[in-house]
């Protein structure tokens, strides 16, 4: 990611070789060196004479031999990178302490060069190549400032380095030359910042370091490339409770700057301020605000769009906006219903052409989630909303794909599904299209996430329906059918399916369908299923250390046992 100034190798001339006086072993370097500048494909730089050579150049007192064997080094390994050893970085490291600002760049650019190589950044920062660096950041020189930064940002692309970066004092001369006016300088030190953000502990020294208020007014840029490395460090603070609190307090223009930079031509931006959106919206009033600063066109556009990224970015932030009550009317308001529905189809890449970046099925299953979610969401307060998602052909779209698709889709899927089944307005129409036959099989998914989803499904279709005769229908098929369904949850030994089917069977007693009835009662294995969890002995005693879980299962346990006896005093009473 680092780039080192490109005036820093600007004069590679033999002439600067050339000294008055010289003393005999500089004087066999040189000469070892022209000739292997002379024929460089002749041998390995860094195992043979001509490194030898450079070092003596290197511990010369001579300032014009130190300035050549730096240019020399820079100019070498920007044409040739690979892991090297300390007999090779030694000499650079030596250069880095010179007080000469030509031999800093020149070394600085030589180190940023070999940093680009995995193993060369682990030991860089093990021979102790951060102290010299950190010092060169703060140089009055913008040169040394921009090749000491470029190295840096290349030391914190490792994993192992992160850590060792933001405990070293860097991230406070970082920080300030974010807002150097240097454009190089300030390219290379947002992307450093950049990618100090990949864990808690780190985003936290940045947090106390001072960047948030420095990437926020970077957000403004009008460079590319600064914009989106502050906008995806952003993205990633934001990622913490704690800093999105900080974000929100202090940063008040934070929201408006993101949803303006979707409107960017840089694709690269517009998806990195939909995820800080997204990060943002997280919190309840982050929601409110996205869509009263004008987000939801922005997001629309970008969720219609053929860039895979662009989708899956501008549909996760807008399932977290959905989340708020509020937004549900703005969101289907401003159209995105359509689009949403659009997205739970399968993507045919057969038809995209040379320029349309492919999208993975991994891609397309993490958008086809937060499309359905999204959905959900929208539905869970109003009969109103409920209503227009049906008739935007969210159920038709799912019943079409959801045997076959993931089972995190799956999941989602049958959750909407299950919010839409509540509707009393609704369940003869869901019934009436045969979306029992789709839920059953279901019931016994893999996934109990799937399972208890359709389970609930069809429990709620079964409140208060006025015609039974769809699950009359399904009573022994499709897969078991119902009486299947009921006999697995009823005695799964797991709460939350038992009282599923406890409180659907009470549901289908007093509905009073007699042929209904009649079948819950010829079925055995529902009845004696029924009793046994009637007879269920809750323990009286109070849980260890008042432990919640424990408390709330056994209140669970309750319930369950007071729906068994309801079901069976019914099943009694219509005998």
């Amino acid at each position: 990611m680092g780039c080192c100034c490109s005036s820093c190798c600007g004069d590679n001339s033999q002439d600067r070789l050339y000294a008055p006086l010289l003393a005999e072993s500089e004087r066999e370097a040189v000469s070892v060196l022209l000739r292997y500048l002379e024929n460089r494909g002749e041998e390995d730089f860094f195992s043979s004479g001509p490194l030898r050579a450079l070092t003596t150049l290197v511990y010369s007192s001579n300032v014009d031999l130190q300035r050549s064997a730096a240019l020399a080094f820079a100019e070498i390994t920007e044409k040739d990178v690979q892991a090297v050893n300390e007999e090779t970085l030694s000499p650079i490291l030596l250069l880095l302490q010179s007080p000469d600002f030509e031999v800093q760049r020149a070394a600085s650019a030589a180190l940023g060069n070999l940093a680009v190589n995995n193993d060369n950044k682990i030991l860089i920062v093990e021979m102790g190549g951060l102290e010299p660096l950190i010092k060169q950041m703060q140089s009055p020189n913008v040169e040394v400032q921009c090749n000491a930064v470029g190295c840096i940002t290349n030391l914190a692309t490792h994993d192992d380095n992160k850590v060792k970066i933001a405990r070293s004092g860097a991230l406070v001369p970082l920080t300030k030359l974010a807002k150097s006016k240097d454009e190089r300088v300030q390219r290379n030190a947002t992307g450093a910042l950049l990618n100090m953000t990949h864990s808690d502990e780190n985003r936290q020294e940045l947090v106390n370091a001072g960047a948030i208020p420095v990437l926020v007014a970077l957000l403004q840029s009008e460079d590319a490339d600064v914009q989106y490395y502050c906008t995806t460090a952003l993205s990633n603070i934001a990622v913490d409770a704690m800093n999105r609190k900080i974000l929100a307090e202090t940063e008040p223009k934070l929201i408006s700057c993101l949803v303006q930079l979707m409107n960017t031509s840089k694709v690269k931006v517009q998806c990195q301020a939909a995820l800080a959106l997204r990060n943002m919206a997280s919190d309840e009033k982050c929601q409110l605000e996205i869509v009263q600063a004008g987000g939801l066109l922005p997001l629309l556009r970008l969720l219609q769009s053929d860039v895979p990224q662009l989708i899956l970015s501008s549909v996760a932030c807008i399932r977290n906006i959905s989340i708020h009550a509020d937004n549900e009317a703005p969101i289907i308001e401003a159209g995105f219903l359509k689009p949403l529905v659009a997205l739970l189809k399968k993507h045919d890449s057969t038809n995209a052409n040379a320029t349309t970046p492919v999208m993975t099925s991994a891609t397309e299953e993490e958008i086809q989630c937060h499309a359905i979610s999204t959905l959900r969401n929208l539905a869970a307060s109003s009969e109103r909303n409920k209503k227009a998602i049906v008739e935007a052909g969210a159920v038709d779209k799912c019943i079409s794909l959801v045997l076959t698709a993931p089972s995190s889709v799956q999941s989602e899927m049958t959750a909407c599904i299950a919010v839409l089944a509540l509707s009393d307005e609704l369940k003869s129409y869901l019934l009436s299209i045969n979306i029992i036959n789709i839920l059953i099989p279901l019931t016994n998914s893999p996934n109990p996430e799937v399972q208890g989803n359709s389970g609930a499904a069809i429990g709620n279709l079964s409140s208060k329906v006025g015609n039974y005769g769809g699950f009359v229908k399904a009573w022994e098929a499709p897969e078991g059918g119902i009486s299947g369904y009921l006999k697995r949850f009823l005695t799964s030994n797991d709460l939350i399916f038992e009282h599923i089917a406890a409180w659907t069977l009470l549901q289908f007693m007093e509905g009073g369908d007699k042929t209904l009835i009649s079948l819950i009662q010829s079925t055995s294995d529902i009845v004696v299923a029924v009793q046994a969890l009637s007879v269920r002995e809750v323990s009286t005693e109070q849980p260890e250390n008042g432990d919640l879980i424990e408390m709330e299962d056994a209140e669970a346990e309750s319930e369950i046992i007071a729906l068994a006896v309801r079901v069976l005093k019914l099943i009694d009473e219509n005998r």
